[in-house]
């Protein structure tokens, strides 16, 4: 699946450190492990059936400026995403607006590429479909159940039976164990596998956590032919084959929104482990997730901010006037990646007149401006601190307020470093 464009990224002097990362997983904060100087990175990517909102936007943020800071720090990283673009969502979104589900994907697809460009956000070296990979899914799947891991749940509207994973036994006899990625009690695990694709209420499951595998065909539902028999893949295990195809067994930072942690990361590591033998991910790093008129910004309530429509000028309340992209991004980052907060329609003005300020503090005139080279070290450290955006934005508040002895180096710092063009 092509990409979009690479942004710019201005060379600085010197060099930064590698950040200190917040792993999920622990509770702590840590330098995971990079091997000869290359971080892998893998961020789940969308299902294509309403894209790009906000809180898209600032889950891919987050890992763009993680990027940017492993590149300062001399550190080369490879970035794979995936495209969930065959899930129930995406079926039951294209029968509801009456079109083929592909060409709906293939659109939504198409608009996420188009805003994550006109956004500067750094794209993946391995964009990957999940359709373009059925057969290696199908495979993998064949291996969990070869060792064991899977098991047969009978269907009553399919030909063939569902293939689960058998999570107690995979923790008994792999090195995963449950709760490894979210540390989370059974009672909650269980309440989020129903809120966020499970389903612990079907019968004839060895535990109600098992997550689905492969989904036998069903009438009207697209599906593939395999040795599996005919069917479509669940959603967990799609993910640790793209993952561990683009960047081996145990990579950098597998990363996401936090509503991805349980149950999807968790299994996605479960899975991989129980094939390889091998953690997933050294890391797991999430975004926070936003609200909008007062609930999580969500697809179900509809309470959504689209990107494209920021862009165009066509958001609600917006004048007409399409909103810079620089001005987007400042709109998030004053937000540090972990936090849950609320967009607000103003946020986006008080972020265009704090990029205004900030391209006129570039040519002002002072008696005693302020060192470049100091406000570089200053953004350097709070990058490297957990990817600390909000302190960034304050040092540069305070550096074009006074004025800079070097407008050009801070000028290319701030797009570097934050993907923002003055």
């Amino acid at each position: 699946m092509r990409t979009w464009t690479h942004p710019e990224l201005p060379e600085l002097p010197g060099e930064g450190v590698a950040p200190r990362l917040f792993n999920t997983a622990t509770g702590r904060l840590e330098h995971p492990a990079i091997p000869e100087g290359r971080a892998h990175l893998y961020v789940c990517g969308i299902t294509p059936y309403d894209a790009t909102h906000l809180g898209h936007a600032f889950t891919y943020l987050a890992f763009d400026i993680m990027q940017r800071a492993w590149r300062d720090a001399g550190i080369e990283t490879v970035y794979a995403q995936n495209i969930t673009d065959i899930d129930d969502p995406l079926l039951v979104r294209a029968a509801e607006i009456g079109v083929d589900w592909r060409s709906l994907a293939e659109e939504q697809i198409g608009l996420f590429r188009s805003d994550m460009h006109r956004l500067g956000m750094i794209p993946p070296a391995h964009y990957i479909a999940v359709t373009e990979r059925i057969d290696e899914i199908a495979a993998a799947v064949q291996g969990l159940r070869d060792r064991g891991f899977a098991y047969t749940v009978p269907t009553e509207d399919a030909d063939g039976d569902d293939l689960y994973f058998d999570t107690n036994l995979a923790s008994q006899e792999s090195q995963w164990r449950l709760g490894d990625v979210a540390p989370y009690d059974r009672g909650l695990m269980l309440s989020l596998s129903a809120e966020r694709g499970g389903d612990p209420e079907r019968r004839g499951k060895r535990d109600p956590l098992d997550p689905l595998l492969w989904r036998a065909a069903r009438e009207g539902e697209p599906s593939w032919e395999s040795p599996l028999g005919p069917g479509r893949p669940g959603w967990h295990v799609e993910c640790s084959v793209i993952a561990t195809e683009a960047l081996g067994d145990a990579f950098t930072v597998q990363g996401g929104g936090a509503d991805l942690v349980f149950p999807h990361h968790e299994f996605t590591a479960a899975h991989a482990t129980a094939l390889s033998g091998t953690p997933l991910a050294h890391a797991y790093c999430h975004a926070g997730l936003i609200a909008y008129e007062g609930h999580k910004m969500s697809k179900s309530r509809g309470n959504l901010v689209f990107v494209s429509k920021l862009l165009n000028g066509e958001h609600t309340g917006q004048s007409g006037r399409p909103a810079d992209p620089s001005a987007i991004r400042l709109g998030l980052l004053v937000h540090h990646y972990r936090s849950e907060w609320e967009w607000r329609d103003e946020d986006l003005d008080t972020a265009t007149r704090r990029l205004e300020a900030w391209r006129s503090g570039l040519s002002r005139v002072s008696d005693d401006p302020a060192s470049a080279h100091s406000v570089l070290q200053q953004l350097r450290a709070a990058l490297a601190n957990d990817l600390d955006t909000p302190v960034m934005l304050a040092t540069l508040d305070a550096a074009f307020d006074r004025g800079v002895d070097d407008p050009e180096l801070i000028a290319a710092a701030v797009e570097s470093l934050l993907g923002v063009r003055l």
